[in-house]
């Protein structure tokens, strides 16, 4: 039985960066390569093209950057997931695009077996930000706050509603639902909705 990879496109204007990932990648059994692209307006038209289920995108790319990248290719497919690939963990661009519902952020000098590891537990659809990324993030609250309507929607998970319900009680799609929760996972730092709802809890985001 053949085993079913995840397909990953890869953005980054160095093209020793592009071919070491893509030879890390290309060893893998689970994974594979699809694509490349040298700048991020490449980045949007070729993800949505080729359809990766992993864009490894990198922060400062000419054209347009990544962020904004990932902004558009989130806002016309919202189940693609991004892993955020950098040389710097304080980029107000890196924040940006964490906030705009980036699944991982690593730093580029990340040991390959973590961040092969964060790369498949984005692709499951957990959100990975390393730890360095992390501490940035939360010493710029004032960029990660959530907003008015994630928190109704927090607030309605946090009441059992299903994705379904969600998408109905708000006038969206399921796949918005889940951007949202994406966003809200990032800005939290968690890894599923659950521990989201557990951290604003925490933090007194929610009224119980």
């Amino acid at each position: 039985m053949t085993m079913e990879k995840t397909r990953i496109l890869i953005a980054d204007d160095h093209s020793l960066v592009r071919m070491g990932l893509s030879s890390l990648i290309g060893y893998q059994q689970d994974m594979e390569v699809v694509g490349e692209a040298e700048d991020g307006e490449m980045a949007v038209e070729r993800t949505l093209a080729l359809k990766p289920d992993v864009v490894i995108m990198d922060i400062v790319m000419p054209k347009l950057d990544g962020a904004s990248a990932t902004e558009r290719i989130l806002a016309a497919s919202p189940a693609t997931k991004i892993f955020l690939l950098t040389s710097f963990g304080n980029s107000a661009d890196l924040l940006k695009a964490v906030v705009a519902g980036a699944r991982g952020a690593f730093l580029k000098d990340s040991p390959n077996d973590q961040l092969l590891d964060a790369v498949r537990r984005v692709a499951k659809g957990e959100t990975v930000i390393q730890k360095v990324i992390q501490q940035q993030m939360d010493e710029a609250p004032y960029l990660l706050s959530l907003s008015p309507r994630q928190i109704e929607i927090l607030h309605s998970a946090s009441c059992g509603f299903s994705t379904e319900d969600i998408a109905r009680q708000f006038g969206i799609t399921p796949d918005g639902v889940k951007k949202h929760f994406a966003s809200i996972c990032a800005k939290l730092g968690a890894s599923t909705r659950t521990e989201a709802i557990a951290i604003a809890l925490r933090r007194q985001l929610l009224k119980v």
